[in-house]
């Protein structure tokens, strides 16, 4: 008997929007989810304990990055990633494919593998389609990823369609590759901004009858509004009964267009990258703490949030951290990021069972592009 199984608890007729539950080994995770990147298997500066008090059900972590430190293998011997960095909740692990990405001036590619030349101390490592999945059998996650090359967004639209088929051809060498039955592999849907490369790529990984599907390579320099497009062309193509998941996107507003178009899934860095640079997200938009304006500051962050960061300090406190280089003040903005993408995707499942997803999409839209545009403006 299979270890996962994906429920449409809610689907609105006003958008494309779905609620669901997805069970995995670790525990059920409602949809729609944003997953905190874990890259090293750690989601910088908090312990698992504060990304549970923020409502965190699942995590991310990455193949390439732990391939090289600590190895995989020493991973296992450990017990596995899970127990590793003392995580008792589902973990998907990215299979190495945005390396190929964000790292190709230190790599080699070819239809057998990627080479890269290691940005710690310059040795090699391999990663096969094989050998992805193995690295990924080794860290135990909950959900693993075909091994995929996501080209740039300029790519003529020849080296567009060779991406997408040699992501065809691996993603069948994944399959064949996976010994484990724990572990939901997804295939990723590549294809650029062209729709007719993300129809053929769609086309390639449907037969092979993935327990999800992935929609990768956007958010990659792209406007906004193409990406939406591509997202209307491309989700309808995705199985209804699986779940979708767009990767590496994390702007809120992005996180509700898509949702309304039908993906369940998310991950990215914003939260905490933006965090640790003293930019908070807000209910009524973005706050840069370290502007003078808040010097004197005796507000909550955001009063609509119950995160530590937000119910026991105020905004001068805060500023006061980051302006003296206090460590605690990147924690406390990333862990009320956190809790402020938590609450976004909670209240969207929450609009979507009412039927009200298109309506909450105007409504903080909306709220977030008024005149004053954010929450430092406000009186």
């Amino acid at each position: 008997m299979s270890s996962f199984s994906f429920h449409l608890d809610a689907t609105d007729s006003g958008t494309a929007a779905r609620a669901g539950r997805w069970q995995t080994p670790h525990g059920v995770v409602n949809t729609p989810v944003f997953m905190p990147v874990g890259t090293m298997g750690t989601v910088k500066g908090l312990v698992p304990a504060q990304l549970r008090e923020a409502g965190v059900q699942m995590v991310l972590s990455n193949t390439y990055h732990l391939a090289l430190r600590p190895g995989s293998e020493i991973v296992a011997e450990m017990g596995g990633l899970h127990r590793f960095m003392d995580w008792d909740g589902p973990i998907l692990t990215d299979s190495g494919g945005f390396q190929v990405f964000s790292l190709a001036k230190m790599r080699k590619i070819d239809d057998d593998k990627v080479v890269f030349r290691s940005h710690i101390d310059g040795n090699l490592l391999e990663l096969s389609p094989e050998r992805a999945v193995l690295i990924q059998e080794q860290l135990g996650a909950d959900c693993i990823m075909c091994l995929d090359e996501c080209p740039p967004s300029g790519e003529s639209i020849e080296k567009i369609r060779k991406a997408v088929d040699r992501t065809t051809a691996w993603a069948k060498r994944c399959r064949d590759a996976q010994q484990r039955t724990d572990q939901a592999l997804f295939g990723i849907v590549q294809g650029g901004v062209h729709p007719a490369m993300r129809q053929r790529s769609a086309e390639g990984l449907l037969p092979i009858d993935f327990p999800g599907y992935a929609v990768g390579g956007l958010s990659v320099g792209e406007p906004p509004q193409v990406m939406y497009q591509i997202l209307d062309s491309t989700v309808p193509m995705l199985p209804q009964h699986k779940p979708r998941y767009l990767m590496g996107v994390g702007r809120p507003e992005d996180i509700i267009e898509a949702v309304c178009r039908g993906i369940d899934m998310f991950d990215c860095v914003m939260p905490t990258r933006n965090g640790r640079n003293a930019m908070a997200f807000t209910s009524q938009g973005p706050v840069r703490i370290r502007n003078q304006v808040h010097a004197r500051d005796e507000r909550s962050l955001d009063p609509e949030c119950d995160c530590t960061a937000c119910t026991r300090f105020s905004r001068a406190y805060l500023r006061h951290l980051f302006i003296a280089k206090e460590m605690l003040g990147p924690i406390l903005l990333s862990l009320h990021n956190i809790a402020f993408y938590q609450r976004l995707v909670r209240q969207l499942r929450e609009a979507i069972v009412l039927g009200r997803s298109a309506e909450f999409r105007a409504e903080q839209l909306a709220r977030w592009n008024s005149k004053p545009s954010n929450a430092e403006s406000l009186a």
